[in-house]
């Protein structure tokens, strides 16, 4: 694997940068374009451009998935760190054993209660949604996508 540096530190996914948004935006520009020129076939080019720019708009909002699917990776890469800050041993055998809703919800509890919940979440198999609720020193998250 060739060493990164700033140089080619970039990355692109050529499918999606290179291959479909081009092709889209020259379809979308060509139906518009007959959409407004061509008298004969107008409405036909005009369904066909929103139509277009509907995928468009589609491949677009899937960067908020990338980004999504990015947050719950870091999430459970905080959740390793604090468990390793807290009981100074890794998480590898613990981490398998909760739902991502359970690591999710431990990240607002402070320290005392992530443990104490910990240890619930893992005995009682709680939801989520009920750690959450059961947090009385509420952590703050306010850089949540």
């Amino acid at each position: 694997m060739q060493k990164q540096n700033y140089q080619n530190h970039r990355k692109f996914y050529a499918p999606h940068h290179f291959i479909l948004l081009p092709v889209l935006l020259v379809l979308l520009i060509y139906g518009l374009w007959n959409g407004f020129s061509n008298n004969e076939n107008q409405l036909m080019w005009r369904l066909f451009s929103l139509v277009i720019f509907l995928l468009l708009y589609a491949v677009v909002m899937m960067r908020q998935h990338y980004a999504l699917g990015n947050q719950n990776r870091i999430l459970r890469l905080e959740f390793r760190q604090r468990y390793f800050e807290l009981f100074n041993e890794r998480s590898d055998k613990i981490i398998e054993k909760l739902s991502f809703d359970q690591i999710a919800a431990l990240r607002f509890a402070e320290d005392d209660e992530f443990k104490t919940l910990l240890k619930r979440a893992l005995n009682e198999k709680i939801s989520g949604d009920e750690i959450k609720k059961s947090i009385t020193t509420w952590n703050p998250d306010h850089h949540r996508v």
